[in-house]
């Protein structure tokens, strides 16, 4: 379908060819990619152009703001506001909606989209020079109206476009319109960025997972059991060796799936009771789970696919899993084994039946 260097713009007019809202829509992606290269142009300087550090500021999720969260929030509401296509914008930066400027060219409380973004994802490495990333979500505003934050609360299902930029040795976009997931690479020396990836898909079978061990003791059972299968490797139930990652940048994680298969777990735990999950819903898993079902895989909670979950506020959080399809199948089986009360006790190869150190012999 795509011939030489294509470029986003002529991706974008070939892949929505025939949508009604295909020119708005085309506009918005491009506005948000300018964006993208703002912030990556930012985040190459780093303590060059005095980036990095924190402020003495916290988010609406109760977390220290690094000096980049703000700059490059303030970024994409800039590079967006203006274009005639949004009637409104959340972010993870943010409490409440971004209200449109009244002075725009169009009214703006009509638009035809909503976006929501976290706009530095994995912050938390930007000090220490790891990869970090940019991930959006675009949804229909419906009815035209003037938008509220219960405007923004609606299903990954309902997305009409996702992905995120990650700023690393290249940046990369990652994007869907809800036909394939698509990798394109900035080519600096033209501004553009050009169609590298295209058609991801990621394998049913993997031997990698990602998840955070230090918070093991908070898990719940089904996670238990399946990680304590993979890290008995080939000498437990498996009977095959697993890598395991841990990147802390959802969108490092997310793009290492996409590029080689692999699962990423999130899941509920205990550490925080209040707490779904650690990851918030509108701006960071929906958006995932769209780029992530497009390339062929699958994005669950552990009991329920999270482009079915209806967020109730806009910095809702959920649990996350998800990667390669036969993985997440296998992971929410354990969920619904565990709720079911039939799950089986993961058993060390130590304790088996030809083991000296059998139960009933100690």
């Amino acid at each position: 379908m795509f011939h030489g260097k294509t470029t986003l713009s002529k991706f974008l007019i070939e892949q929505l060819h025939g949508d009604k809202s295909a020119q708005d829509l085309s506009a918005l992606l491009v506005d948000v990619a300018a964006a993208i290269k703002a912030i990556s142009a930012m985040v190459s300087k780093g303590a060059l152009g005095d980036y990095l550090g924190s402020l003495d500021t916290q988010n609406v999720q109760g977390e220290t703001q690094k000096k980049l969260d703000v700059l490059t929030n303030d970024v994409v509401l800039r590079q967006c506001e203006w274009g005639g296509q949004l009637a409104g914008m959340v972010s993870e930066e943010m409490d409440a909606p971004f209200a449109i400027a009244s002075t725009a060219p169009r009214d703006r409380s009509r638009g035809p989209y909503l976006l929501a973004f976290d706009p530095l994802d994995g912050s938390s490495n930007i000090d220490v020079n790891v990869a970090v990333g940019t991930i959006f979500s675009v949804t229909r505003n419906n009815g035209r109206k003037t938008p509220t934050a219960e405007s923004f609360l609606q299903a990954g299902r309902e997305q009409v476009a996702a992905g995120y930029a990650i700023y690393g040795p290249s940046t990369m976009l990652v994007l869907s319109v809800g036909r394939g997931t698509h990798g394109f690479t900035l080519d600096r020396e033209t501004g553009n960025f050009v169609l590298t990836h295209p058609d991801l898909t990621i394998p049913a079978d993997t031997g990698e997972f990602a998840i955070n061990v230090s918070n093991e003791r908070f898990w719940e059972a089904p996670v238990m059991r399946y990680v304590d299968e993979c890290k008995a490797g080939r000498t437990g139930v498996r009977e095959r060796d697993f890598n395991m990652r841990w990147i802390a940048s959802l969108v490092a994680e997310v793009h290492r799936i996409l590029m080689r298969g692999g699962v990423f777990l999130y899941p509920r735990d205990t550490k925080l009771p209040n707490r779904a999950g650690r990851l918030r819903l509108l701006y960071e898993a929906s958006p995932m789970s769209m780029l992530i079902e497009q390339a062929g895989g699958l994005a669950s909670t552990g009991r329920e696919r999270i482009a079915d979950v209806m967020p109730e506020t806009i910095h809702q959080r959920t649990p996350v899993i998800l990667g390669s399809r036969n993985e997440v199948e296998r992971i929410e089986r354990y969920h619904r084994e565990f709720d079911a009360g039939e799950d089986q006790p993961f058993v060390s190869p130590l304790f088996n039946e030809r083991s000296l150190y059998r139960p009933e012999l100690i």
